[in-house]
């Protein structure tokens, strides 16, 4: 189950991460959410 939790993210990360959206998105005929973005990215970082 998904929890609303508020981070910090600096800015330069930021735009790191909508580049990689804006990749997927391009690759897919769905949207995708930043939030999505975000869980796939934290997921392959601690090996989930």
């Amino acid at each position: 189950m998904a929890e609303r939790k508020t981070i910090m993210i600096d800015e330069d990360i930021v735009k790191k991460i909508r580049v990689k959206q804006a990749k997927k998105i391009r690759e897919t005929a769905s949207s995708v959410s930043f939030s999505s973005i975000i869980n796939e990215m934290l997921r392959e970082c601690i090996k989930v």
